[in-house]
């Protein structure tokens, strides 16, 4: 895999190869961006150029060649076994990244040079769920790195993250995607019709690891119409219906984000319509009757409202705050305002 194989983000991979190319190569990144955009490929490719063995005198600036995917270093990373590229994860059965795992795997190691390559590189997927105490521990190694350390933070909630780690690192953000460049990755390399590509594209909203899940996943339009018969009847549910929902979601193991990022869009949906009066504009063409109704009744701050609600929701499952709590509070929010 090469930066051809990412799709987009033209501005993350040049500021990259620039990096490496003029050797400067600061000793933390923060990758930020949602799940699906392609911040663990980024990251990876990072790693992998920075310890390939290619010698970068020999590069052309218009014939990029790392990584080269020859060297040892190369078929280490393809092969997930590169002992100078460590990724750090929470601890078996847990959500959340804590001090110990920090102080272990990071600070604890960070002073043993490299096996081979030129760098020691830390990847942290999620970073974003280190707890107050890990991030204050991480913040010792990235105040005095030894200087073939590199550290990369992988996040999608940049609000969670302590602002003096913030101030040391180097923050590169990941863009949505126009729904052309999604739908001829989908057809083009994927071999997905042309009609599945389109709608995958659109629910996607530019983040092209949903839209090719979107596209693969039988379940996928099964939770969206779920959600959709939830939100036309959310107001007449009772409280125990509610809970069955929530712990129908659990039981089928729901992709959280899809499902509230589909309430999302169908308020959002509800909202443009009434700001524009343009069918065209809709996600949900099909439900374009019901769209309009609801649009008539409802006021902007209502919506408002509602989407914020949802929002909210995503806030508190990032910061762990138990599951069933988080989505009752935001049902009965929806349901007191319909």
């Amino acid at each position: 895999m090469d930066y051809k194989n990412i799709v987009g983000q033209e501005q993350i991979k040049e500021f990259i190869k620039k990096s490496i190319m003029k050797n400067k190569v600061s000793h933390a990144y923060l990758i930020n961006g949602e799940n699906g955009t392609g911040k663990q490929n980024i990251a990876s490719l990072f790693a992998a150029s920075l310890q390939c063995a290619s010698p970068v005198d020999e590069w052309e600036e218009d014939e990029y060649n790392r990584p080269c995917g020859e060297c040892v270093s190369c078929k280490q990373m393809a092969d997930g076994n590169q002992p100078d590229v460590i990724v750090i994860k929470p601890e078996e059965d847990k959500k959340v990244i804590g001090v110990d795992v920090i102080r272990e795997k990071l600070n604890a190691t960070a002073a043993i040079k490299p096996y081979a390559g030129p760098y020691k590189i830390y990847i942290i997927p999620d970073a974003d769920t280190m707890n107050i105490a890990a991030q204050n521990a991480l913040l010792k190694t990235i105040e005095e790195p030894p200087e073939y350390v590199v550290i990369i933070l992988l996040v999608q909630n940049i609000g969670a993250m302590l602002p003096t780690i913030l101030s040391r690192c180097v923050e590169l953000n990941m863009k949505s995607l126009t729904e052309t460049v999604i739908i001829d990755y989908l057809m083009k390399y994927m071999h997905i019709p042309d009609y599945l590509a389109q709608s995958s594209a659109v629910f996607a909203q530019g983040n092209i690891g949903k839209a090719v899940r979107f596209a693969t996943d039988s379940d996928f339009i099964e939770v969206r119409n779920e959600v959709i018969r939830l939100l036309k009847s959310i107001e007449n549910k009772k409280v125990d219906e509610l809970i069955d929902i929530i712990n129908h979601i659990k039981e089928e193991k729901y992709n959280i984000d899809d499902y509230l990022d589909i309430m999302i869009l169908w308020y959002r949906d509800v909202l443009l319509f009434k700001a524009v009066k343009d069918a065209s504009t809709l996600i949900f063409k099909e439900e374009t009757k019901y769209v309009m109704a609801e649009a008539k009744i409802r006021s902007y701050e209502n919506l408002e409202i509602c989407i914020e609600a949802i929002d909210k929701a995503k806030q508190r499952l990032y910061a762990n705050v138990n599951f069933d709590m988080a989505m009752e509070l935001l049902f009965m929010t929806l349901k007191e305002i319909s």
